[in-house]
């Protein structure tokens, strides 16, 4: 539960707290778009890890599966079960969950759940203008309308999160590594949630890998909590430019 609270917007709670009403978390479009994605997801885990037969019956298995699959989601980086034992599909749900569940404002990395939200209400736009080209319509999450410089942010951003992931990738895939091993590491890394699959899972650590590995998952530690555009600028030449 309070990993939960911990990866919703603070100014949702300092606001829920100062008028001492449930309401403001209602009215925030974030939350409620996280608490259904994460809450929904432990039931889809549950059913398949005891359709799978990983567990006796129904309530165990969502038992495991909600704190596990909360804990990487909200990138609190706990475990109480060896996921990499899971199906599959499993674990790297819950890896995808902590690219972009976590709410902007809170404890949580990865994406933001706003961003998805701003990306998913412009690829509706596009569909719309492809159905009315001639039409105007302007985005609004709520009773806020959403500028087309806060669009194209999010989507330079989400562009740099996705290509970095594949390139520090492709460094661990050359350094040797498997490839399980190198995506969940570099996503577990990039978005601070803790333990990867395999040779990174919850029943081991990163010990055991080399020092150019160990070098690559901290500077995907550093771009996901400093925030890519804080890093990345730094290689661009006109920064340094006078």
């Amino acid at each position: 539960m309070f990993q939960l609270v911990a990866a919703i917007n603070f100014a949702s709670h300092f606001i829920a707290l100062k008028k001492r009403s449930l309401r403001p978390y209602w009215y925030d479009m974030e939350a409620k778009a996280f608490l259904l994605l994460v809450l929904s997801s432990c039931v889809l885990a549950a059913s398949v890890l005891f359709h799978s037969g990983t567990y006796p019956d129904f309530w165990t298995a969502l038992r495991h599966a909600s704190f596990n699959l909360v804990t990487i989601a909200t990138d609190c980086g706990f475990s109480t079960q060896n996921f990499d034992q899971w199906p599959i599909f499993v674990p790297m749900w819950m890896l995808f969950l902590s690219c972009l569940s976590a709410s902007s404002g809170s404890t949580g990395g990865g994406i933001r759940m706003i961003r998805t939200i701003i990306l998913m209400k412009q690829a509706r736009m596009e569909l719309f203008k492809f159905i009315h080209p001639a039409a105007i319509r302007s985005m609004r999450i709520g009773d806020n309308a959403i500028s087309h410089n806060i669009v194209t942010s999010v989507m330079g951003f989400i562009f740099l999160y996705f290509i970095s992931v594949v390139i520090l990738v492709f460094a661990l895939l050359f350094s040797g590594l498997d490839f399980i091993s190198a995506l969940s590491a570099i996503i577990a890394c990039f978005n601070n949630a803790g333990p990867g699959l395999n040779q990174v899972g919850p029943a081991t650590n990163y010990a055991g890998l080399s020092d150019f590995q160990t070098g690559v998952c901290t500077f995907a530690m550093l771009l996901g909590r400093v925030q890519i555009f804080s890093i990345v600028i730094l290689f661009v030449p006109e920064f340094w430019r006078k």
